[in-house]
């Protein structure tokens, strides 16, 4: 197929060149263009814009940071819907967006002769590249069943939601939980090195305890290990994107997010700290240190 991608951040970089090792035909546009540089030595093409990668192209994936990026890649004289496609071409949006946006989105590539799949994904960078990612789909069956050979070069497993926007509201909702498991983690470790206890051994204890996640099992050994800057897989910063837009999006149906409001207050006291580019378990932090009102 030939195909527009528009994102190469940690984990659009490796989604793009498994797309090319599948054999698809891929045009790649990144705001920082040196960042594509590696996929042109894998056979990508680049695009100026937006508008210019989505030309003729069969599908369209997007892997961007936040609603602004994602409004600016999609719409306007250089945007992806401005452009001409193929007949029944895919629009698939795989960013962590609020749900408004998302729904906002849908609307307006259906108006523009797009089928438009909602496809967030869990799994880190490495997963990515290898492409083992989940996609959480929102989508028209039918859609996502012709998009079958498109999406599988990405992923090892493909959950179906239901329409449009259900693919990002099992993804905030996710996100949030994870926003939560990993604020009370670090809060706990805080608690347990001030009672003394060895961090390490109550890591690997925690590892093997019905309190154990893999999101818990992961962050709390990053965090013993103190080593927040050595490998950014999600940053601090885009884990409150999140989550903020998870809670907007509980508020919308009538549901509270004490929790949740908590976890987001920690990531705010993070970035205040000037901790949100690194890892996010340099939340740590400020569960030993929290800031005074």
């Amino acid at each position: 197929m030939r195909v527009g991608f528009v994102g190469l951040g940690r984990m659009g970089s490796g989604m793009a060149a498994r797309l090319l090792s599948a054999g698809h035909d891929v045009t790649v546009y990144n705001r920082t263009a040196s960042r594509c540089d590696p996929l042109v030595g894998l056979g990508a093409s680049v695009a100026l814009t937006p508008r210019e990668a989505a030309s003729d192209a069969e599908a369209v994936i997007c892997m961007l940071a936040d609603d602004e990026a994602s409004r600016s890649a999609w719409l306007g004289p250089d945007g992806i819907l401005a452009a001409s496609h193929a007949p029944g071409a895919f629009a698939v949006e795989c960013s962590t967006l609020s749900h408004g946006w998302v729904s906002e989105l849908a609307v307006a590539a259906k108006a523009a002769g797009w089928r438009y799949l909602d496809a967030p994904v869990t799994g880190l960078p490495d997963a990515a590249a290898r492409g083992e990612l989940t996609l959480l789909m929102g989508a028209d069956p039918d859609d996502l069943a012709a998009a079958s050979a498109l999406l599988e070069p990405l992923s090892t497993g493909v959950v179906h939601f239901g329409p449009p926007g259900a693919g990002t509201a099992y993804k905030l909702i996710h996100n949030l939980l994870g926003a939560v498991q990993i604020a009370s983690a670090a809060e706990a470790l805080a608690f347990a090195g001030r009672a003394g206890l060895d961090l390490g051994q109550v890591v690997e204890v925690l590892a093997q305890s019905q309190a154990a996640s893999p999101q818990v099992v992961r962050t709390t050994r990053r965090m013993v290990a103190d080593d927040a800057d050595a490998e950014v897989t999600f940053s601090g910063a885009l884990r409150r994107k999140d989550a903020a837009y998870a809670t907007a999006f509980a508020r919308e149906v009538s549901v509270t997010t004490p929790f949740g409001d908590q976890a987001v207050a920690g990531l705010d006291a993070l970035i205040a700290a000037g901790l949100g580019d690194v890892n996010e378990t340099a939340i740590i932090e400020i569960a030993r240190h929290p800031p005074t009102s």
